[in-house]
C-alpha cells in the first residue's frame, strides 16, 4: 500500500513531531505534533532556523554536527537510535525529548536533509529524576 494520502494521514495526525531541517538548518516540515510539543504554528516555523527550539547552550554543538552530517550525508546516529535532549518552546519553557533522524533524499539521492521524528517525555524524565532522589535520599538514611 503506498497511497500518498495514507503516509499524509500518518504524518499529519501523529502526535510525535514529524521536523525535516533542510541543508541549510530551515525548518521544511512541521506537523500538528511539533505544534503541539513545542507550540509554534507551521506558519510561524515553516522556513525558520532550527534555533527557535535549540537552547542557546547547545546550538555550537548542534550545528557543528549538523554541517558535518551535511557534508557527508551520514549521521552519527544510526537508524532506530533514540536520542535525548533538552529542547525549548515558544513560551520559553525547557522540555525533555527523545526523537530518531532519518536521512531523507531526493529520487535522484541528493540529500535533502534530517527527518526528526520526537516525543515529548518531560513528566517521563522528571518523574525519573524525583525517584533518583528520592533513592539517593533513602540510601543516605539507610547508611547513617
Amino acid at each position: 500500500m503506498t497511497d500518498p494520502a495514507i503516509y499524509q494521514q500518518i504524518v499529519d495526525g501523529s502526535p510525535d513531531a514529524f521536523i525535516l531541517g533542510d541543508r541549510e538548518g530551515r525548518i521544511r516540515i512541521w506537523n500538528a505534533g511539533a505544534e503541539a510539543i513545542f507550540g509554534f504554528t507551521a506558519a510561524e516555523a515553516l522556513g525558520q532556523s532550527m534555533d527557535i527550539i535549540i537552547p542557546e547552550r547547545l546550538r555550537g554543538r548542534h550545528w557543528d554536527g549538523y554541517m558535518k552530517t551535511m557534508q557527508t550525508g551520514k549521521s552519527r546516529y544510526g537508524a532506530g537510535d533514540v536520542l535525548a535532549v533538552p529542547a525549548i518552546t515558544k513560551d520559553g519553557r525547557n522540555i525533555s525529548i527523545e526523537f530518531t533522524i532519518q536521512m531523507l533524499r531526493t529520487a535522484g539521492g541528493e540529500l535533502l536533509g534530517p527527518l526528526a521524528i520526537i516525543r515529548d517525555v518531560t513528566k517521563r524524565f522528571q518523574r525519573e529524576r524525583e525517584l533518583a532522589r528520592r533513592v539517593k535520599e533513602l540510601e543516605a538514611k539507610a547508611g547513617a
